[in-house]
């Protein structure tokens, strides 16, 4: 069982291992480092996906301040929106030549995994919700979960872009059916008076209905955009990660290449963009083929 005690221990192994992870960064021999600074999300902001998102690049011990301040950046203090977490895109190049900064980050990721698994133990969002805060009052845990990308091999380059993700849910047509019957309860639609919600409802049920009992359906959701690391060793083997925190390369080769994190401008129309086609536009429903 998940107790307040158990949660709050774990918490508190988490925090000992990036406190002391923090510590040695400032005494390691850092070599080059970048922060870009996104602005904040206001509360009117958090609904909407935001059009463009400028792009400050913080160098030197300005950075090195900021990316030590991101990987603490786990409560709500006094930010302007609960309901996004801020992303704190960066770079850190770092001789470790012993491994021991390695090893301690290694350690911190460990403590962050255990802590989510234990979380995820806890059977729903609203119980999971309250055993955490009850546990560590404004705690973020989607910003604890989060961990600390790095490099210890020597890739050709190291850039920066914006991702735009999908969340993705797969249902049955019974449970799609499920949903929409509760969305026809909403007692104050968009825009639009409830007997026009019902009715637009059930069109979209009728659509639902006419499937196959078997038809395998899915949810695919846009998420707002975020920001990327791309590392590339060759034209083949390259891989991407969140950029949510700062990525860390250790013990550096001359000849990597890096890139910045570029402003985001919301492209309408690109040309390698996939067009869906949804059986429910306005929750993302769709047939998986």
């Amino acid at each position: 069982m998940v107790t307040k005690f158990s949660i709050r221990s774990q918490f508190d192994l988490l925090f000992e291992q990036l406190s002391l992870f923090c510590e040695e960064i400032s005494q390691a021999e850092i070599i080059n480092a970048t922060y870009f600074q996104l602005p904040e999300v206001t509360k009117e902001l958090e609904d909407k996906a935001p059009t463009i998102i400028k792009v400050s690049k913080l160098q030197g011990e300005e950075a090195v301040s900021k990316i030590v301040s991101a990987y603490k950046d786990l409560y709500i203090d006094n930010k302007v929106s609960s309901k996004v977490v801020q992303r704190h895109p960066g770079l850190l190049i770092i001789n470790d030549t012993n491994g021991q900064l390695i090893k301690r980050l290694n350690n911190v990721n460990e403590a962050k995994q255990k802590f989510k698994e234990l979380i995820l133990e806890i059977p729903n969002n609203d119980a999971r919700f309250e055993a955490v805060h009850n546990a560590i009052p404004s705690l973020i845990t989607l910003a604890t979960y989060r961990k600390i990308h790095s490099e210890n091999a020597v890739p050709y380059s190291v850039r920066f872009t914006w991702m735009t993700k999908h969340a993705t849910k797969t249902l049955t047509k019974d449970a799609a059916l499920d949903l929409l019957s509760r969305s026809s309860n909403y007692s104050n639609p968009r825009m639009i008076d409830q007997q026009s919600w019902q009715s637009l409802v059930e069109q979209e049920k009728i659509r639902v209905s006419s499937l196959r009992n078997e038809s395998k359906l899915r949810i695919r959701r846009p998420t707002r955009v975020s920001p990327e690391v791309n590392v590339r060793f060759t034209a083949q083997k390259r891989y991407h990660v969140s950029a949510a925190l700062p990525f860390i390369l250790f013990n550096p080769h001359p000849e990597t290449k890096f890139g910045d994190l570029p402003n985001y401008e919301k492209v309408e129309n690109h040309p390698r963009k996939k067009a869906y086609n949804f059986l429910v536009d306005r929750i993302y429903l769709e047939k998986v083929e």
